[in-house]
C-alpha cells in the first residue's frame, strides 16, 4: 500500500501538479487517481465536530458576554443548517460574517482563529460537501464515525502492553494490509504472484460451461 501511493503521488506530480503550491489539492488528485470512478465527499463526523469545538468555546462567554454567546451559538446553528443541506455559499457568507463579529472583540481570540480555521477547512473542501439531508433521507451515508471507533477501540485493545496477544507497530501495519488485500481482492493474487505454485484461479460459472 505504502509503495502505491508513491507511485501514485509521483504520477500525479508529473501529470499537471509540479506547480502546484497546495499539497492539499495533490492529495484529491491521488485519491482520483487511485479511484477514478469513485466519489469522494467529507464525512460529516469531521463536520460536525469542528462546529461542536466551537459552540463550547462560544459557551465561555456565558458569564461575561452573553449576548455574544447567543449571537454565535445561532450563527453557527445556521452554519451547521447549510451544511447539512450541502448549500456552501450560505455558509461561506455566515462563516465571513461570524469572523467580521468576532474581529476585535477581547478575550475571543480563540474563537476568531478556530472560525477563521473553518473557513479555510470548508473553502478548501467545497467540492466535497455533498446535499447530507438527501443522502440520509436515501438511506446512504454520511459518516463513518461509528467504523473509525471501532477500529480505535480494537487497536488501542490490542496495543495496551497488559494484553496477553499484544501488538506490535510493525505488525499491526501489515495486518491492515493484509486485511486491505482480502476487502479489496488482490490478496490471492498477491500471493500467486509471490508463489507461483499456489492454487490456481477458480473458474467463473461461464468457464466451467465452457470446460464441461
Amino acid at each position: 500500500m505504502p509503495s502505491l501511493l508513491l507511485h501514485s503521488w509521483k504520477r500525479v506530480r508529473q501529470h499537471g501538479r509540479r506547480r502546484s503550491p497546495h499539497r492539499s489539492e495533490d492529495v484529491r488528485e491521488v485519491q482520483n487517481y487511485l479511484n477514478p470512478g469513485a466519489e469522494h465527499w467529507l464525512d460529516w463526523f469531521h463536520i460536525t465536530m469542528r462546529l461542536t469545538v466551537l459552540s463550547q468555546q462560544a459557551k465561555g462567554f456565558r458569564e461575561t458576554k452573553a449576548k455574544l454567546m447567543e449571537e454565535v451559538t445561532k450563527s453557527l446553528e445556521r452554519i451547521k443548517h447549510f451544511l447539512w443541506h450541502g448549500n456552501v455559499y450560505q455558509a461561506m457568507q455566515e462563516i465571513d460574517g461570524l469572523d467580521l463579529d468576532l474581529d476585535g472583540q477581547e478575550g475571543a481570540e480563540k474563537l476568531a482563529k478556530g472560525v477563521q480555521e473553518l473557513s479555510i477547512y470548508v473553502r478548501n473542501n467545497q467540492g466535497f460537501i455533498p446535499n447530507f439531508g438527501e443522502r440520509y433521507r436515501q438511506g446512504e451515508n454520511v459518516s463513518t464515525a461509528f467504523v473509525e471507533s471501532t477500529v480505535n477501540q480494537v487497536v488501542s485493545k490490542r496495543m495496551v502492553k497488559r494484553q496477553q496477544m499484544q501488538w506490535s507497530l510493525r505488525a499491526a501495519h501489515l495486518l491492515l494490509q493484509i486485511r486491505t488485500g482480502v476487502l479489496d481482492g488482490k490478496l490471492e493474487d498477491t500471493f500467486r504472484r509471490w508463489y507461483p505454485n499456489f492454487r490456481p484461479n477458480a473458474a467463473t460459472p461461464v468457464e466451467a460451461v465452457s470446460a464441461a
